[in-house]
């Protein structure tokens, strides 16, 4: 009895329906904290808390002065400075960190927007998963995942992974009560949001969604893993090891220092030192909230945000962002063929295949509709889009131009058993009940053709095999895929039950029968190389990243799609290709010695990608990996870096770190040109921070040691802390990718962060500021200076206290000169002048907010800051005499490119 197939799915008006009866496919995500917690978290810092403790104390002494001393409001100014310091360095920290997090909050919604196929309106669609609604006619497909819950309609060789939830990584799923497993978790024909099909296909019906299903009961809210340990995070807590160490050791020093000062320089009073000890620990303790690097890692945190933003731009959907600056070291990148270097539009070029009788005809056009997993979505009738595998696709659409209409055939045939494609097997199989021979049961066959042709004793139409073997070379040498067609009309004494896994056994039974399956011809189907692809080749190359393809193509095929993407060139030869029955039998030591040669593997399995992955790794490769099956999820997830297709499987995007939107090789080179530059900027933030961190050390010790006031106080290094950790982070972290960087190789992963050239500019800068502010301190505090002009006619007096005046040009000098080295930082490894701008708006305005920050401070901070408002002519004069450490940068890079031209 013929077994009609035919759904019709949900209207339009019944999805609209569902949708406000039983609410969307989405999870509740779990509460998050509430806001401000999350904000007074910022305050359980213990040098934070050290601060305000100090803070608090601080105000005590003010109110002793108020009321004891009679001294006027003042006292409170600067207790007030230093509490509005501390809310501004946390509150800031606290905005750009929500920013970063709002950045990653699209990693959340991906898995909502994976594509579903289903079946509306009587037409097989694809719809966003969150989409899904109760009642929906559900297509499963290997490798995809099962977006909702629900009962089983068909299921063909069905094997679903149910681990996520039951911890069963294989589990049966069939129709049939027979095949039904009482003692499973789960009824064997249902479905659970949340698991992947392995193998196998089926259709199913929705009946939960969202919230109501297994998944969605023991949903708990997913958050993005910011704790992978890459060699960047490495190298950066060795780094902030070092400074801490280092910055405590100095304000241990200074406390000494002060202490010994105070004894030899004035009478002991009980008030005046606890005073004195107050203001000499905060400035301690400040001075290690300067020098420690805790910016570091929020530079790291908005450097990824803002790259995984802009990669998106790019076509790269990071999943997981230690992926960032993993790609910028990657030294191998190991790709598939298809939908990579190829436009993945699979359209038959050349069908040889037999028509010349009625029945020939019918047998090759029922043979293609009901052999195949893919479907074509006609929402648009002149151009119907392939749903699924791209190659059983072009079959479809090549016979919807013959006029024949595969929906109609696939309906009417009854379908006793199927056999999935696989890359061990490389065929697959249909066993049907034929209703265009009526009576027949037929068994058609697709697949490689030196696979099909061993079931084969003939060949349709009187053909010969050298004659197809010619055919197929010939399109195999112009990059074209082949197939072969083969079925078998089965006698009525085949002795076979007509029941699952009946082609299996017929295919061995084969091997003793005096009949076998008739060859009906060959197919080409032809996938052309994309038009960017052999620039972006020729960039990694150029980048000296080796670029190795993996596909399960004939050698032949696969040499030509290098050679057309500017990989296989003519001193290439047979080291430089091998086949996966080759590449399995050598030995490790064997690949230790060829891997690094080899360009091409062609008819690969699974494992020979993962092995291939390892063996690189072996040999210290940074590997990157692109795959868009579920065949390709092992080496997806054992390289450095996995990169899945946009129009990939959902395991292989499980597996992977980053998701190609475009399918693009071209894609893949940005990836690695933003990793390198996320580098680059996480440097330069170093660089500028460091060379801060040696000129405040030092200067604020030398203050300490030579029994002079703390030239910068408490609220003011609050403040340059600010400028160094936040505003410079998110400065130089927003800085564009360059291109220039893609003419480097890649950097050795174990190096340490702080290059020698950046040690070098660190120690030289930084003493070279301390040696300036030591110098300006002298003369300040050495005779009476009312301007910058009065420095020019200094005549030295008596060693007195700095008025406020004074210490308001030092403090504006000293963070001028941090303004200006500013642009240096931005400057360094990029090789071009500092006022080169084009992308850089962020940075711009980030400049003018900390030009027109301090200009507010100076000008309205008063005792809060422990300012006084200066001059205009100041301004001018400060502004300009510290602009030389930005032409002398010019000056120096300048003469560093004429140097390197030269060369």
């Amino acid at each position: 009895m013929n077994q009609e197939k035919t759904y019709s799915g949900l209207t339009d008006r019944e999805v609209s329906d569902s949708r406000q009866k039983y609410g969307e496919n989405l999870l509740t995500p779990a509460p998050r904290t509430p806001l401000w917690k999350r904000f007074l978290g910022k305050f359980s810092d213990p040098l934070i808390i050290i601060l305000l403790i100090a803070g608090l104390l601080s105000i005590g002494i003010s109110f002793y002065e108020y009321y004891g001393l009679d001294e006027g409001d003042e006292v409170f100014f600067e207790p007030a400075g230093i509490f509005i310091a501390i809310l501004l360095v946390t509150g800031m920290a606290f905005f750009f960190e929500e920013r970063a997090n709002k950045a990653f909050a699209i990693l959340n919604q991906v898995d909502d927007d994976e594509p579903v196929e289903v079946i509306r309106n009587g037409n097989t669609t694809k719809i966003p998963k969150r989409q899904v609604v109760v009642g929906d006619i559900v297509l499963l497909e290997t490798g995809a995942e099962v977006p909702a819950d629900g009962v089983l309609l068909e299921a063909t060789a069905l094997h679903v992974d149910e681990s996520s939830l039951t911890g069963e990584p294989i589990c049966r799923k069939s129709t049939h009560e027979a095949d039904f497993d009482k003692e499973a978790t789960f009824p064997t024909d249902y479905v659970l949001r949340g698991t992947k099909v392995m193998e196998g296909h089926g259709v199913f019906r929705v009946e939960k969604v969202g919230d109501s299903t297994e998944n969605g009961k023991v949903f708990v809210a997913s958050h993005i893993d910011n704790s992978v340990k890459t060699p960047l995070t490495e190298q950066l807590e060795r780094l902030g090891r070092l400074v801490t160490r280092a910055s405590y050791a100095i304000a241990v020093l200074i406390l000494i220092a002060r202490l010994v000062v105070f004894f030899l320089s004035c009478d002991f009073n009980w008030i005046y030192f606890l005073q004195y000890l107050l203001d000499s620990v905060m400035i301690c303790v400040t001075l290690i909230v300067v020098a420690v690097p805790e910016g570091l890692p929020m530079a790291v945190t908005l450097s990824l945000a803002y790259s995984m933003r802009r990669m998106l731009r790019t076509n790269n959907l990071v999943r997981k962002m230690h992926a960032c600056e993993t790609m910028g070291a990657t030294t191998v990148i190991c790709t598939d063929k298809t939908g990579t270097l190829t436009q993945n539009q699979m359209r038959v070029r050349e069908m040889e295949i037999d028509c010349s009788t009625a029945e020939h005809q019918a047998l090759a056009e029922e043979g293609i509709s009901v052999n195949s997993t893919a479907s074509l979505d006609f929402s648009d009738p002149l151009h119907p889009t392939v749903l699924g595998n791209p190659t059983e696709g072009a079959l479809l659409l090549w016979l919807h131009a013959q006029g024949c209409d595969y929906r109609r055939l696939r309906a009417q045939a009854e379908v006793i058993d199927e056999l999935p494609f696989s890359t061990e097997r490389k065929c697959m199989g249909t066993l049907v009940r034929s209703a265009l021979l009526p009576g027949k049961t037929v068994l058609y066959i697709k697949g490689a053709t030196d696979i099909i042709r061993h079931y084969c004793t003939s060949v349709m139409g009187n053909g010969s095999w050298n004659e197809i073997n010619a055919q197929l070379l010939a399109w195999q040498n112009q990059a074209k895929r082949t197939l072969g067609f083969a079925c078998m009309i089965l006698p009525d004494d085949v002795g076979i039950s007509l029941q699952e896994g009946a082609i299996v056994k017929l295919l061995d039974s084969l091997k003793e029968k005096p009949y076998g399956l008739v060859f009906q011809g060959i197919v080409a189907i032809a996938d052309p190389v994309r038009k960017e692809v052999p620039a972006a080749v020729r960039e990694c190359l150029e980048a000296s990243i080796d670029v190795k393809i993996v596909t399960g193509d004939t050698p032949g095929t696969a040499k030509e799609i290098g050679r057309q993407v500017g990989l296989w060139t003519e001193r290439d030869g047979d080291r430089n290709v091998i086949t996966g029955p080759e590449f399995e039998a050598l030995s490790d030591a064997e690949l230790a010695r060829r891997v690094r040669s080899l360009k091409i593997i062609a008819r690969a399995r699974p494992m020979d990608k993962r092995r291939l992955v390892e063996a690189l790794q072996a040999q210290n490769e940074v590997v990157a990996v692109t795959g868009d099956g579920t065949n390709d999820a092992p080496a997806l997830k054992a390289a450095h870096v996995g990169l899945s297709m946009g129009d990939g499987t959902s395991v292989a995007k499980e597996a992977s770190d980053i998701t190609i939107i475009d399918n693009s090789f071209r894609s893949i080179g940005r990836a690695v040109m933003w990793g390198r530059s996320l580098y680059q900027n996480i440097q330069r933030f170093i660089l500028f921070q460091m060379t801060v961190n040696v000129a405040a050390c030092l200067i604020v010790l030398a203050g300490a040691l030579i029994g002079t006031q703390s030239p910068l106080t408490v609220a003011q290094m609050l403040w340059v802390n600010l400028i160094m950790d936040t505003f410079a982070a998110m400065a130089l972290a927003s800085l564009p990718p360059s291109e220039a960087v893609m003419h480097d190789k890649p950097r050795d992963r174990r190096a340490f962060i702080i290059t020698p050239s950046m040690a070098r500019q660190i120690i030289g800068v930084g003493g070279s500021f301390f040696v300036l502010l030591l110098g300006l301190l002298y003369l300040l505090e050495y005779a009476p200076v009312r301007s910058m002009a009065g420095l020019l006619i200094w005549h030295r007096a008596g060693q007195r206290e700095l008025t406020s005046y004074e210490l308001s040009l030092f403090f504006t000098f000293f963070v001028m000169l941090q303004f200006w080295n500013m642009f240096n930082a931005r400057a360094f490894a990029t090789g071009r002048s500092a006022f080169h701008f084009k992308g850089c708006r962020g940075f711009g305005i980030i400049v003018l907010l900390i030009f027109f920050g301090q200009i507010v401070i100076v000008q309205l901070g008063g005792r809060m800051f422990n300012v006084t408002p200066i001059s205009l002519s100041d301004w001018i004069a400060i502004i300009v005499s510290t602009s030389f450490v930005l032409w002398t940068g010019e000056l120096l890079r300048l003469f560093g490119r004429w140097r390197h031209e030269a060369v």
